[in-house]
């Protein structure tokens, strides 16, 4: 193919050419709609941003008093890799050997790379183990409070209800889709692990050549395709159960809620009622009350839940609604009414949640298993929910109640972190640079010169999925890709795997690490899973060195039959669901008992504390911190695609007109939003697509303070996460409230600081 390899990413298969210093990309030709998102790739042969030596921090290196205070503004001396190593290994005895295991935090997110190798979260977690254990994080900020509440209710997380509905069962058979927190096109360009073909937008565009109709409810007209001509409900944000509370409410006066599969399928119904009804507080949640709280008319409500009985209708909620205070409710709420309408497990109907939020929900199950790097037993019980990690820096030993447990924060003496960026995904970002100046040391893999790396002690520099060979599969994707290498790495860049090998040896434990294997000989070790498995069931099964020459493997996939909840329908005795009462658990008896204020034993609607209140009351305006549509997270923001969706270098952040009107606020002006928790700026774009009151400002700029060494810094270049409230949606959870939060903005005056953030590091001479 004229010298391109076959490669992969998180956004999409691809074909990749480096020839006179440029890299070159072409998408996969069986993928409909590729992501323009591999737009900012070949960037990485060449960014300034990378780190292309290994790199210390001065006052680290010298041992100052209190130098953890300077992290983020202090100078960096480059090393060799000899010296880094030690620095690394030494550090780990020693820390190891005073406080052991139980005082380092091992810290990753797992979205480096697409390969099954090469895979940075599994790397730092097998070599902690192998060194006797770390604290680890569970969950992800993503879908925090979805993967405790689900279990509860349903079983286990990504089980029940994202293997049950598919996009083919949409396609034929889907009437009425209410997508609550909407179902944006742009989040299926991305899945972990790969995509080999974007099938999202035929199949809404099947759905609605057939006849489907589509109804939005978020305050944003773009979370779903405009192709759709989806009736938008610009609900107030975070008010969308008071909305599900009263659909529910009509339902039940009009007779039109199924007790026949509520009485057989579900337990704790008639006390769910006994509060919707208002027989539990005096409060009926009808139309009329829900309205003043979501802003959303009475009739239109009645007109919806009317609709919802009489279609065929699925139910979808967004991973963004449970990214914010008692995150729990919608996604148990949305369980609920779906049940209360008796269309869980119909073809096309029932409950989905996130369907939209990947690129590969929705697609059929795989029939075998993917290659997968054992990362051997961590014996350290510790652990945070992955969004306390600032609660864990300045709080050691203070205890904290997650999921029935009461629980303590770890006194954590080192993070070693490789994979991710922490100061893209947490919340209140003054806050987590102030947690970040605890520890007495911080090591980092990175690629790049992220905020993440600034706030390091110890940076090695790691290579991207480019500059190495790997296998890419992602579930439910039917394409296993060979990922050839297609660059050298800049500079001095190492694989992670090499680089806890060495450190690895340092520490004596080099061979329990590698198991004896090169790189290459694990691939073929790995694959060796899938192929015995492919061979077993009767497919075409082919050795590792065939399948890297032809450079890609077509896998088997499971039927379209609905899934769990077809099977759960069909039987539930035969099929019960893995909760404590074999059903879907309106009622929680469970929960109940842990006894929490802030999430009882069925979903309700919360009102904002009052703590909350009092700190967001007097900022009139909602900011939406959603996901990107030019990046995957923060990743390549230094990417050609990344800055050209810049205005000015600079994020550009969505106001509705009027809002901008009584502001004196133009298109395209340069604007500070503020709150008490810090400011940014951004730049304006003035549109009808975000609902007057509400702001959009998408996550993933990386994090830049105008002052350092500031207790209460500005982000000049748009990271919305230093206005972000880093609170826990709840006692049960204790997951990510960074989707919503209230400012003020005006236009900026002054002197406007130029974002050098994406151009790299200078150093000092040692």
């Amino acid at each position: 193919m004229d010298g391109f390899k076959p490669h992969s990413s998180h956004w999409g298969a691809f074909y990749g050419r480096h020839q006179s210093g440029e890299l070159e990309i072409r998408p996969h030709p069986a993928d409909p709609h590729p992501s323009l998102l591999l737009g900012n790739l070949p960037a990485i042969a060449h960014s300034s941003a990378r780190i292309r030596r290994p790199a210390v921090r001065r006052g680290w290196l010298e041992g100052k008093p209190d130098n953890a205070q300077k992290r983020g503004s202090d100078v960096y001396v480059e090393v060799t890799w000899p010296e880094a190593l030690d620095l690394v290994a030494n550090e780990l005895r020693r820390v190891y050997g005073e406080a052991g295991p139980q005082a380092i935090f091992g810290g990753s997110y797992g979205w480096s790379s697409a390969g099954r190798f090469h895979h940075a979260q599994s790397q730092i977690h097998r070599f902690l183990n192998v060194l006797g254990g770390y604290v680890r994080s569970v969950n992800t900020y993503s879908s925090g409070a979805a993967m405790v509440i689900i279990p509860h209710v349903l079983g286990p997380y990504d089980h029940f209800d994202r293997k049950s509905v598919t996009w083919e069962a949409i396609e034929r058979s889907s009437e009425l889709i209410v997508a609550f927190g909407g179902m944006a096109v742009k989040n299926t360009d991305v899945h972990g692990g790969g995509i080999s073909r974007h099938v999202v937008r035929p199949a809404l565009s099947g759905a609605r050549a057939r006849g489907a109709r589509f109804v939005l409810i978020s305050p944003l007209k773009d979370d779903i395709a405009s192709d759709l001509d989806a009736e938008w409900l610009p609900v107030i944000p975070g008010t969308d159960v008071a909305l599900m509370l009263s659909i529910a409410f009509v339902l039940v006066n009009v007779g039109r809620h199924d007790r026949e599969f509520l009485d057989r399928y579900t337990v704790g119904y008639p006390r769910f009622e006994d509060y919707l009804l208002g027989r539990e507080d005096g409060i009926e949640k009808d139309p009329q009350w829900a309205s003043g709280i979501c802003g959303i008319s009475a009739q239109t409500i009645v007109d919806l839940a009317r609709s919802m009985a009489n279609a065929r209708t699925l139910i979808t909620v967004s991973h963004s609604l449970q990214r914010a205070d008692y995150g729990e409710q919608p996604v148990w709420m949305g369980i609920v009414l779906a049940a209360m309408l008796g269309q869980i497990g119909l073809d096309g109907g029932g409950f989905s949640y996130s369907l939209g939020a990947l690129g590969n929900i929705g697609k059929r199950q795989l029939a075998v298993p993917l290659p997968t790097l054992k990362q051997f037993h961590n014996p350290v019980p510790d652990f945070i929910p992955v969004a306390r990690i600032a609660d864990m820096l300045l709080k050691p030993g203070e205890p904290f109640h997650y999921n029935g447990q009461a629980l303590r924060y770890p006194d954590i003496r080192l993070v070693y972190w490789a994979g991710g960026n922490p100061f893209h995904h947490h919340q209140d970002l003054n806050r987590l640079r102030r947690a970040f100046k605890k520890p007495e040391t911080i090591i980092v893999h990175e690629t790049a010169w992220t905020s993440s790396a600034r706030y390091a002690d110890i940076v090695l520099p790691a290579t991207t999925t480019l500059e190495r060979d790997d296998i890419g599969a992602a579930d439910r994707d039917p394409m296993m890709i060979a990922m050839k290498k297609l660059i050298e790495p800049v500079g001095e860049a190492r694989d992670d795997y090499e680089i806890f090998a060495d450190i690895a040896g340092r520490l004596g434990k080099r061979g329990e690490f590698t198991e004896n294997r090169s790189s290459r000989e694990w691939l073929a070790f790995l694959f060796e899973t899938t192929r015995t498995a492919l061979a077993a069931a009767g497919h075409p099964a082919p050795d590792f060195e065939t399948f890297w020459e032809k450079g890609e493997l077509l896998l088997p996939v499971k039927p379209d039959d609905g899934g769990p909840a077809r099977a759960f329908r069909g039987d539930p005795d035969a099929s019960p669901l893995p909760t404590p009462s074999g059903k879907i658990e309106i009622f929680s008896e469970t929960i109940e008992s842990f006894g929490y204020d802030d999430c009882r034993g069925h979903p309700r609607w919360f009102e904002p504390d009052s703590t909350t209140k009092a700190a967001e009351g007097h900022y009139p305006l909602y900011l939406v911190c959603n996901q990107p549509h030019s990046r995957l997270h923060s990743q390549l923001d230094y990417g050609d695609f990344s800055r050209s969706t810049k205005i000015g270098g600079r994020e550009p952040v969505r106001i509705n007109p009027a809002d901008a009107a009584e502001r004196g606020i133009s298109d395209r002006d340069i604007v500070r939003l503020f709150n008490a928790r810090g400011s940014c700026l951004a730049a304006a774009m003035i549109s009808e697509d975000v609902r007057p009151g509400v702001m959009q400002l998408a996550t993933g700029a990386w994090f830049e303070p105008d002052d350092a060494d500031a207790e209460i810094a500005m982000c000049i270049h748009g990271n919305p996460n230093i206005l972000t409230r880093d609170a826990g949606t709840s006692q049960l959870a204790q997951a990510s409230t960074g989707q919503l939060t209230k400012v003020d903005v005006e236009r900026f005056a002054g002197e406007l600081p130029a974002v050098r953030i994406l151009e790299g590091m200078t150093f000092i001479e040692e």
